[in-house]
């Protein structure tokens, strides 16, 4: 009887598809590109399958591709838990958190307020506009702006959030618009259409906007839960109908129910409700 897959070779797969290429896969496994280029040509003549399609884009993945990650899914989440029971034995698990700029900020700058070192987790801040794969455990839990829709993603909308304009003080007019390549967020979005002939300067991060506010060169759009307490800006207007967003806590079905997720996002779940409450 042949033989069933290596599991080597499972995992090597697993990190190529979820990278797109060999260059991060081989950062990430410690093995060189050259080596994982060959076992992965001897891994698809052994099942007689085409995983990959070789071109400009990378290793993209083919149908056959598509459905073997789906089934590596299971091996990567038992794989995961191992390493947690594993790692249980020496002090709490890391869960790593996903937010956007302001909120990943603010849940940075306010942790005490619902994490102790007694807690059965240690937080890790992923910060990034982007939503990060919650299926491949790029995160365990994220917080987003909109309802996700994937079947496999556990959701909670925990609040709403309001935007306003702040600046250093009234008589500022100008606007401090995104720069090139800047990522295309709805506050900035809504400043480009609103306000594109106002625009006197850019920036390609919220930070460096917000240093250019408080020096009084232009004005911004923030998220009120950070406006109304960075120093140096004031508000400048209601809140902006058009920008209140929806916030959701997302994780993934399965890691939910493991005790230190579960009770990171108990702990995050109730600090986002009382702030938006007060």
């Amino acid at each position: 009887m042949k033989a069933g897959p290596d599991w080597n070779d499972l995992a090597y797969f697993s990190a190529i598809a979820q990278h797109g290429g060999l260059a991060r896969a081989s950062a990430e496994l410690g093995i060189s590109a050259a080596t994982l280029s060959r076992r992965m040509k001897a891994f698809e003549a052994d099942l007689g399958r085409r995983l990959f399609r070789h071109g400009a884009e990378g290793y993209a993945l083919t149908r056959d591709g598509e459905a073997l990650v789906q089934k590596t899914r299971g091996m990567e989440a038992a794989a995961r838990q191992i390493t947690q029971w594993r790692d249980a034995a020496d002090g709490p698990v890391c869960v790593r958190i996903s937010a956007g700029t302001w909120t990943a900020l603010d849940l940075a700058e306010r942790l005490p307020e619902y994490w102790r070192e007694s807690a059965p987790w240690v937080p890790e801040f992923v910060y990034c506009d982007l939503d990060l794969d919650i299926a491949r455990r790029e995160i365990d839990i994220g917080v987003r702006n909109r309802r996700p829709e994937q079947p496999w993603v556990a959701r909670q909308q925990i609040g709403w959030v309001d935007y306003a304009v702040y600046g250093a003080n009234s008589t500022v007019t100008g606007w401090i618009g995104p720069s090139w390549g800047a990522p295309a967020t709805p506050s900035s979005r809504w400043i480009t259409e609103n306000h594109g002939s106002g625009i006197v300067t850019k920036a390609n991060s919220p930070h460096l906007a917000c240093t250019l506010a408080r020096a009084g060169v232009g004005r911004v759009v923030l998220p009120m839960f950070i406006g109304s307490r960075m120093d140096g800006l004031v508000r400048l207007s209601d809140p902006i109908a058009a920008l209140r967003s929806e916030q959701w806590l997302v994780s993934h079905h399965d890691t939910r129910r493991e005790e230190p997720v579960r009770a990171a996002l108990d702990a995050i779940a109730g600090y986002l409700a009382r702030r938006d409450a007060g």
